[in-house]
């Protein structure tokens, strides 16, 4: 699992500083109940205003007003329907057209229709946009500036929206690392308040899913009379989800999300004070000359009248709380859940909101200001220059940051650069038009990235695999990699490993687990229930951030998939060791070879695949590549 405790660090000095600009500023400036004062303006846009909500996306407006429903065969057609594409342009969807069939193939994948149908809706929605910009509709330059994701957004001095609720848009969704800080004081009858991380509605839904509820309940519930911090989903299809509650009901069941406590153990404990007699509160600052006394309480974050400081964060697994430089809580992602697809900040209650920052956000670098940009772009890849290796990078359309690593660091080996060698993004849709927009004017920069026909949720990344053994296939590569854009892959290591091996059939190359089970619990977010996969045990599988296949399998899955005899399963590295596995049954000789130096929880001296790397991690052990000439890992990327 991959640590945060450099996180919760920088978060716990940031709330000192923060503190200390809070004390002064509510004993010199106190804001009133209207809070937001001064409006903030992002992309000549108020990003704290209440958005409409949108239209279902089986729905299309005319411009003479009345709408008109589109039916969803006609909505999934419209995805795979030429359009007019420079051949630069058509570099980003060499796979697309060879996917047609992926509404055929849903069994097994949760959400799987969904994604098509709503990726049809974003897909026209970019098509148009594009076809504005060709035909010279407004400024081009001053458009790409207005739909430029903000790196941050923040209101020291925000403004009141309504009745105790207010709203801070997030154009281009969260990604890890990203965070959000609030500054408030809990006020009011109660104190009760709440914070909602929420998405786009689904098409035909009126209201949009909730990734993470975050409510506090200074008074207790049905449940308790004590404070309690209630965490939960919430989507229109499956309701409310499973509470997560802090202090926990049952403290014996120990769980952790990024190796951090779900419930910090200290909330609801008793703790002991001094305090100054006669006093009553926990920020006493009269003399110390007072008699003191001895006061028991039991711990809780929040408090009514009080200020605070509150850092929500986004990790790998899940987003973490921490109040007043304490981590608090963390809450795990669930599933179609994810940080990307969160579009809005909510936060609502007994609460007198001083300044919210929403930090570490998605953003994509402007290529005009890139020195070295032509070291960073791919060549077109020819049939007829066949490929000693293809690598094929799983991406997340938010995910600017890590991309531009990935071509800074490992895709600038020999190999690469000399075309022996070539590495891809394969990327699904966003849900929002902004982050399209990016998306497509980085793949017609750098031309190394495959746009996938469907919205890119974590449940369907066994078709980006289908689509790696597609690509590679079609560019007659001799070997396929499947890896992840937060892993460091040490190119001329896999190739000398490849060539050691000196086997071009039946090959499965990686960290190969020859015993594995099922996740049986509902909890895991692995659960796999015996109708996905009736069997005690998988067969032999390579684990995700890294493995390689040869020509002949990536071929064979290619050929099913046309078929219609590809078995799709939502673990995507398990799922080619069950592809692997059939071939097998078939007559197919496989020989697995086990790669010790993989690392999927981390990165260790000498590795040839190191994972759960940031974009720093990436430079870092770029650098160390070239002056020590060893792989050697960086700070606590350690595990």
């Amino acid at each position: 699992m991959k640590k945060l405790y450099g996180g919760v660090l920088i978060a716990s000095l940031f709330t000192l500083f923060m503190l200390m600009i809070l004390r002064y500023g509510v004993m010199k400036n106190p804001i009133g109940e209207g809070y937001l004062t001064i409006p903030v303006l992002i992309n000549g846009t108020n990003p704290l205003l209440w958005i409409n909500p949108t239209v279902p996306d089986a729905i299309k407006k005319h411009p003479d007003g009345h709408s008109q429903v589109i039916s969803s065969d006609i909505l999934v057609s419209s995805l795979f329907t030429g359009s007019n594409f420079s051949k630069e342009e058509q570099q980003a969807l060499q796979t697309w057209n060879q996917l047609n069939h992926l509404i055929d193939n849903v069994q097994g994948l949760p959400n799987a229709a969904e994604a098509i149908k709503e990726a049809a809706s974003v897909w026209n929605s970019l098509i148009s946009s594009i076809e504005e910009q060709k035909q010279g509709h407004g400024n081009d330059s001053s458009r790409a500036k207005e739909k430029q994701c903000p790196h941050f957004l923040n209101n020291m001095n925000s403004t009141e929206l309504g009745n105790s609720s207010y709203k801070l848009q997030l154009p281009c969704g969260l990604t890890q690392g990203s965070s959000i800080t609030i500054i408030g004081i809990p006020n009011g009858l109660l104190g009760n308040f709440r914070i909602d991380l929420t998405g786009e509605p689904l098409p035909g839904e009126p209201d949009p899913p909730i990734v993470l509820h975050y409510n506090v309940r200074l008074h207790g519930d049905k449940i308790t009379e004590d404070p309690v911090i209630v965490q939960n989903s919430w989507t229109q299809a499956h309701d409310w989800g499973e509470e997560d509650r802090c202090p926990s009901p049952t403290p014996e069941k120990f769980d952790k999300v990024d190796d951090l406590e779900q419930c910090n153990k200290i909330v609801g404990k008793n703790i002991s004070q001094r305090h100054p007699a006669g006093m009553h509160s926990h920020t006493s600052r009269q003399s110390s000359t007072m008699d003191e006394q001895s006061v028991n309480r039991k711990y809780f974050p929040f408090k009514q009248g009080y200020p605070f400081v509150a850092t929500l964060r986004v990790g790998s697994e899940g987003i973490q709380m921490t109040v007043d430089g304490k981590h608090i809580t963390s809450f795990a992602f669930r599933e179609t859940l994810e940080p990307w697809l969160v579009s809005e900040i909510k936060i609502s209650g007994d609460l007198k909101l001083i300044s919210i920052l929403a930090s570490g956000l998605p953003t994509s670098e402007d290529s005009e200001h890139i020195i070295d940009l032509e070291s960073l772009k791919s060549s077109p890849i020819s049939a007829q220059t066949p490929l000693d290796l293809f690598i094929g990078v799983f991406s997340t359309a938010n995910n600017f940051k890590r991309r531009m690593a990935v071509r800074r660091t490992w895709m600038q080996y020999n190999a690469v650069r000399s075309n022996t060698t070539a590495v891809r993004f394969f990327v699904g849709l966003h849900k929002s038009t902004v982050v399209n927009e990016e998306l497509w004017r980085e793949a017609r920069t750098y031309g190394d990235v495959q746009l996938m026909p469907f919205v890119d949720y974590y449940s369907l990344i066994t078709w980006k695999s289908l689509a790696i053994c597609i690509f590679g296939t079609q560019v007659s590569a001799k070997f396929v990699m499947k890896t992840d854009d937060d892993a460091f892959v040490r190119v001329d290591e896999v190739l000398d490993s490849l060539h050691r091996i000196n086997a071009d059939h039946g090959l499965l190359y990686g960290l190969i687990n020859l015993d594995s089970r099922p996740h049986r619990n509902t909890d895991s977010k692995w659960y796999i229930s015996p109708e996905e996969w009736s069997e005690g045990t998988y067969p032999p599988w390579a684990h995700g951030p890294g493995y390689v296949v040869s020509h002949d399998i990536a071929r064979t899955v290619s050929k099913k998939f046309r078929e219609n005899h590809l078995k799709m399963f939502k673990l995507e590295d398990v799922a080619m060791g069950i592809w692997i596995a059939d071939m097998k049954k078939e007559g197919l000789e496989v020989r697995y070879e086990n790669e010790v130096r993989v690392y999927p929880e981390g990165c260790k001296d000498g590795y040839v695949v190191a994972h759960y790397q940031g974009p720093r991690e990436m430079l870092c052990l770029w650098q160390k590549l070239q002056v020590d000439k060893r792989a050697k890992c960086c700070g606590d990327s350690r595990k």
